[in-house]
């Protein structure tokens, strides 16, 4: 792999997808060529996959099936998108969510084994993984509730108080785990986007001068 491959991890409201709009920006402003995906979807069967998992008619769906489901859209997203992008030398690769977010939500959260969800992972992935992943660590509470009220809750916002903080206690288990790649970011409430995005701008610059 000869190009950057960035990730931005986070809980429902957190602000993930306003960040990296303005992270690919910056990018772009410094020359770098990027390009900007998001899990589930990237591809058009991957944004199919991601219809039917965040459909609210779908609120009996098995913790193992959204794991499956997952994977293939990450499967198709790493074949069609992800690894040719990443030949090119000067290609930065910013994504929303990644396997990590596939750990906490259907694993720590849902009740997934961890070890076979990264077994899986490995799999659909092709072993690729990210330089640097931020984890935007915003309070649960607080980013649910801006999730639920900005377009009305998908099935899973839809889910309660206690299986988000599970999530958020699975991402922060990953971060203790993968110190050097796993970045956890603590957002107050309060913060501006354009204060996170200066914090978020010093991490990844960071790593472009180790590269």
């Amino acid at each position: 792999m000869k190009g950057l491959f960035i990730t931005l991890e986070g809980n429902e409201g957190c602000g993930k997808s306003t960040q990296i709009k303005l992270l690919a920006a910056y990018l772009k402003k410094r020359g770098y060529s990027v390009h900007q995906t998001r899990e589930p979807g990237g591809t058009a069967i991957g944004d199919d996959v991601r219809a039917v998992l965040l459909n609210p008619r779908h609120g009996r769906m098995a913790a193992l099936t959204e794991t499956f489901l997952y994977m293939a859209s990450r499967a198709q997203l790493v074949h069609e998108v992800l690894l040719p992008h990443l030949k090119e030398e000067e290609q930065i690769v910013l994504c929303d969510r990644w396997l990590d977010a596939t750990l906490a939500y259907q694993g720590y959260a849902g009740g997934i084994d961890p070890v076979w969800i990264k077994a899986l992972g490995r799999k659909a992935t092709q072993g690729l993984r990210p330089v640097l992943s931020l984890y935007l660590d915003l309070p649960v509470a607080v980013g649910l509730s801006r999730a639920r009220h900005a377009f009305g809750p998908d099935r899973v916002e839809k889910k309660a108080l206690a299986y988000h903080e599970k999530v958020r206690q699975g991402f922060l288990r990953i971060a203790r785990d993968e110190p050097g790649r796993f970045r956890r970011l603590a957002i107050l409430p309060q913060e501006t986007p354009a204060h996170v995005h200066e914090r978020i701008k010093a991490e990844v610059d960071r790593v472009l001068k180790r590269r």
